[in-house]
Order: structure tokens, then sequence, then C-alpha cells
């Protein structure tokens, strides 16, 4: 009997019992390998991540007395959450993408070309990521490829406000 009570009290309480584990543990543990980790692919990810978990906070402070009355919110809240950490799913990429960016990014910039002259400086992230979408199509063959073209193509070197070419 006493194992059978601990069990129902276990699945009654399960959503207060793998809510931190799946929105707090987890993504913690993934963004510090993020972190230590060369891609800044993984970065975003979790980046992404903790804006929506931020987000979802705020709403959550913000309409606690509504959100009482919901008995399934905490339910709710653990699928979204494993929704948005699981990253076979990449549920955080899609809600920033089609919700949070448009409202708060004034101007959208399209992260899979490489910018205009003009934007190289302002942007400088995104050539970086630009290269590393030209990797996951292309091969990572196919870029050193690229850049030893570029490499043996003339390059401009600046001198007393001269322009030299090798």
């Amino acid at each position: 009997m006493g194992s059978g009570n601990f069990l129902k009290v276990l699945l009654q309480n399960f959503d207060v019992l793998a809510g931190p584990l799946v929105s707090l543990v987890y993504p913690l543990y993934a963004s510090i390998r993020a972190i230590e980790t060369e891609s800044r692919l993984d970065d975003q990810q979790w980046l992404t991540y903790w804006v929506l978990y931020s987000l979802i906070t705020l709403f959550e402070l913000t309409f606690a007395k509504i959100i009482e009355w919901l008995p399934f919110w905490s339910y709710a809240k653990l699928v979204l959450t494993c929704w948005l950490v699981i990253p076979y799913f990449s549920g955080a990429a899609h809600v920033y993408e089609r919700f949070v960016r448009p409202m708060f990014v004034t101007r959208t910039v399209n992260i899979g070309y490489i910018p205009r002259k003009k934007d190289v400086f302002n942007q400088p992230d995104d050539m970086l990521v630009a290269a590393e979408k030209y990797i996951e199509e292309n091969g990572s063959e196919a870029f050193e490829k690229l850049i030893s073209q570029s490499d043996r193509e003339p390059k401009a070197k600046k001198s007393n406000k001269r322009v030299i070419f090798d």
C-alpha cells in the first residue's frame, strides 16, 4: 500500500517535478555545453530558448490571477517547454522566427545571405551565419574550396590613401 500511495503522489505531482527539470536543469546544462563549443548554432538555439522562457515567465507573472483558474496550465506549460527544448522539434527557433522576431526587430535581416558591402560593418554576425549555413548545405570541402578561390583573387590594399593590387 505504501508504494502505491507514493506512486499516486508522484503521478499527481508529475508537472511539479518534471517542470523544473525540463525548463531549467536541462537547458542550463545544454547552454553551458553550447558556450564551450565553437558552433554558433547551438548558442542561437539556447539564447532563443531563454528569450522565450523569459516571455513565458513574464506572461505567468502578468496573468497569475487568471492562470490560477486554469487547472491544465502547468501541463500545457510542460508540453510547450518540452516542444521548445527538444532540438528535434526546433520549437524555440520556430516561435522566435514567426512571432517574437517580427515584434521586436524593427528591421528584418535575412540570415541566409551575405550582406551588401554597406552592411558588412553594421552586421558582422550575418557573415558568420551565412558561412555556417553554406557549410551545412554544401559541406566543409565546398566552403574550403570557396575560400581558396577567394585567396587566389587579387586583393586591394590601402597604402597612403592609394589602392594597390597584389
